[in-house]
């Protein structure tokens, strides 16, 4: 059977390059890097060059970056790690409506849990969050925002710049999830997001699943989430992941700075995939049309649900999802959807479709003639 894989923001292939820098630390360089004996030494060697190759890349301190196991722990010691930090200061914390679970889950347990204050933005029709509606939400005990720099159902790229220069204005911590930015739009440093924390994730640019990373802008300093030792500068405790390091650096200098989801040549495909789509009756675009991600189509099906569509597709060859990987599985609306405006019969009806560097004309064709078929034959059952 043929397979179409168009899931490209749930998960890349590991890149052949990239596991082969990886090689050498699954068998050969296998010291501790906190021993003291000189295979322990080479191997602290090897994760402090590591670090510094990623600074380079990134324009900032080695002592900047923070190495963890994926976007949802960088999420996680961002939000948990500045709150507990700076509650002396303020409890009152800002995200927005459409952000990624990693992000929403963490901000609801300190306001359930340990006595935060959260103001959850709403977003436009495109699911854009409105910098006026960060500006109006800062209070004197505001001590963190959250926006995400793109949205992983939909795509729609967030004014992270602008929110980073109101929060840098009011002297508030501002972290952005650039989970899905890597490798897709252009790169030329961590500080041009204006955050004082951003989220990375390998495994979304060719890298290794269980490789992220965290940049913290010094001074300042967080709250850690995992204790039981003094690694990562007392910031993230446990024996580092050598070889996820070394993979996620690789894919890092390979596929960010000159993205490796080349808007050249994404954007005319998913171009041809939205009008494929769009012929068929009940279904509706849900990713905006500009200021979008190049490659992610995202459509909601009237009369149908996401189960059975993805199921369908899948039995056809064609792997799609219904927005996060996080929630495959789940039976409830799409928490983005219903902050576009969507009804919940429609944000239970999203298929994300997310193209990748493999993805060829033929694969466009062949996704958007089985969605039709799929769709008739869930509207007949």
């Amino acid at each position: 059977m043929r397979t179409v894989y168009l899931d490209y923001n749930a998960t890349t292939p590991l890149d052949p390059a990239v596991c082969e820098a990886m090689r050498p630390f699954l068998d050969e360089v296998y010291g501790n890097p906190s021993s003291i004996h000189h295979v322990g030494r080479q191997a602290r060697a090897l994760l402090d060059e590591a670090r510094e190759q990623l600074a380079a890349c990134w324009r900032c301190r080695p002592g900047e970056i923070v190495f963890t196991s994926g976007g949802t722990e960088s999420n996680n010691l961002a939000i948990l790690g500045t709150a507990r930090r700076l509650r002396e200061k303020g409890r009152h914390l800002i995200t927005s409506a459409v952000e990624h679970h990693a992000v929403l889950h963490p901000f609801e347990h300190l306001a359930r849990e340990e006595g935060f204050a959260l103001t959850t933005l709403p977003v436009d029709g495109e699911g854009r969050v409105d910098p006026v509606a960060v500006r109006a939400a800062l209070r004197p005990d505001t001590i963190l925002v959250s926006v995400m720099t793109a949205n992983n159902e939909v795509g729609t790229l967030q004014p992270v710049v602008e929110i980073g220069a109101l929060c840098r204005e009011r002297g508030v911590i501002f972290h952005t999830d650039a989970a899905q930015w890597f490798g897709k739009e252009p790169f030329t440093d961590i500080h041009q997001f204006n955050a004082d924390l951003v989220s990375v994730c390998a495994h979304k640019f060719h890298g290794p699943r269980g490789a992220g990373a965290l940049f913290i802008r010094s001074p300042l300093q967080l709250a850690p989430i995992i204790v039981g030792g003094g690694h990562e500068n007392e910031r993230r405790a446990g024996t580092e992941n050598l070889a996820a390091i070394a993979g996620l650096v690789a894919a890092f200098l390979r596929f960010v700075p000159e993205p490796v989801f080349a808007r050249a040549v994404l954007e005319p495909l998913s171009r041809r995939l939205r009008a494929g789509v769009s012929a068929f009756d009940g279904v509706i675009v849900r990713s905006p049309p500009a200021g979008c991600l190049a490659n992610t189509v995202a459509v909601t099906v009237d009369d149908c649900d996401s189960l059975s569509l993805l199921a369908g597709l899948d039995l056809a060859g064609v792997c799609v999802s219904s927005g996060s990987a996080c929630s495959v599985g789940s039976l409830l609306p799409s928490h983005v959807l219903l902050a576009m405006g969507a009804s919940p019969a429609q944000a239970k009806a999203l298929v994300r479709f997310s193209l990748g560097r493999n993805t060829t004309v033929d694969d466009v064709d062949f996704a958007a003639s089985t969605l039709g078929e799929v769709i008739n034959q869930a509207r007949n059952a």
